[in-house]
């Protein structure tokens, strides 16, 4: 059985360890495929058949998709694999052409290996690329071409709102994909104790991205601009023992990171504060590591305002960082300047998918 796992781009690797480590522990693990067909955002994994024992002692198979998915903290969808394939200058092709391939393609799938003709289906479509199609219409032939074929097999019954089953289909760039997403229809990293939206909101997977990045260990914590509170929320959901610190700048949005944490049941784990991270030594004498989703874009309003804003703050950072720090932004030129201003190293830098940017990363110290 394979897997076609998404994720954010540019944590492909980090995904690889999480779902190596999950996959190992149970012994299910064949191998591990990054950029499948080269799309960054996707792994392809191979697994092989596990059984564990219920309350009574019987043993059960072990449904694979379910427990990455219960146990996860970087991935976003988790599909049953049916294809893989490469449609060669399928961007250039008229539409009538394009769709007509794809039909066929999927007319030639045992689709009915995944969903009994007696359940409801729908097709969930994604497209990337310069296609002269759209993901409507992706969509539709996908549909007919299932419902054709589970027809050889009785009627087939269409739910849009509430299938039983889901079948995703994606095209990005000249790789197309289709399995049946057991993930359902919303992601993994739009988390349940979310009940405040800042609006500029980190999601969850990239978060845990950053924590990974900076290999913490035991000491204190902080995430400087804490927004909606996902970094430390999400640091005090993997049950980190030392001290968590969210700075917020503005009363509502530190209200915000608090009904989350009370929400997520980690209210008791953190330490909020309301305060100026330009003046962070004022508040916090010393920490060991600092996390944080920079502002830019929507989160600071006039750009003019960042490079002084990023000058101030690492400034204040300098004089109490003890180990490593994280950051992410748009704005390279202004991180990079504050940085080497400052006196500090960086050790690492990558690029992030988010929120359709490609935002940088910094491993500092």
């Amino acid at each position: 059985m394979r897997l076609l796992i998404t994720t954010a781009q540019g944590i492909e690797d980090l995904a690889k360890i999480e779902i190596s480590k999950l996959l190992t522990k149970i012994g299910a693990l064949r191998y591990i495929e990054e950029k499948p067909l080269n799309v960054e955002g996707r792994l392809l994994v191979e697994v092989k058949e596990v059984q564990y024992r219920d309350e009574k002692g019987r043993e059960r198979p072990l449904e694979i998709g379910t427990y990455l998915s219960e146990n996860s903290r970087l991935l976003h969808r988790i599909i049953l694999e049916i294809c893989s394939k490469n449609l060669p200058n399928i961007e250039s092709q008229e539409p009538e052409t394009a769709l007509k391939r794809i039909e066929e393609l999927v007319s030639e799938l045992p689709v009915e290996r995944y969903a009994k003709v007696t359940e409801t289906f729908a097709v969930r479509s994604f497209r990337k690329g310069n296609h002269k199609i759209t993901s409507v219409d992706m969509a539709r032939v996908v549909g007919k071409a299932i419902f054709d074929r589970l027809s050889k097999f009785g009627t087939p019954k269409v739910n849009l709102d509430h299938p039983s089953v889901i079948f995703r289909a994606e095209l990005i760039g000249e790789a197309f994909f289709l399995g049946v997403d057991v993930t359902g229809d919303h992601s993994l990293h739009r988390r349940p104790w979310r009940v405040y939206d800042h609006p500029a909101h980190l999601k969850a997977s990239i978060a845990n991205a950053l924590l990974e990045l900076a290999k913490l260990e035991e000491g204190t914590f902080i995430d400087p601009f804490c927004g909606s509170g996902t970094i430390p929320i999400e640091l005090a959901l993997r049950g980190y023992q030392g001290n968590i610190i969210c700075l917020e700048k503005y009363r509502k949005h530190l209200r915000g990171a608090k009904m989350n944490a009370l929400a997520a049941g980690v209210y008791d784990k953190i330490n909020f504060i309301l305060g100026d991270a330009t003046k962070l030594s004022e508040y916090i004498k010393s920490v060991d590591f600092a996390v944080s989703n920079l502002p830019y874009g929507l989160k600071i309003g006039r750009r003019s305002m960042i490079p002084k804003l990023y000058m101030d703050f690492f400034s204040e950072l300098s004089k109490i960082l003890e180990k490593r720090g994280v950051f992410i932004t748009t704005e390279r030129d202004a991180i990079e300047k504050a940085l080497e201003e400052n006196g500090f190293e960086i050790l690492h830098h990558r690029l992030i998918g988010h929120g359709g940017l490609m935002v940088h990363a910094y491993v500092i110290r």
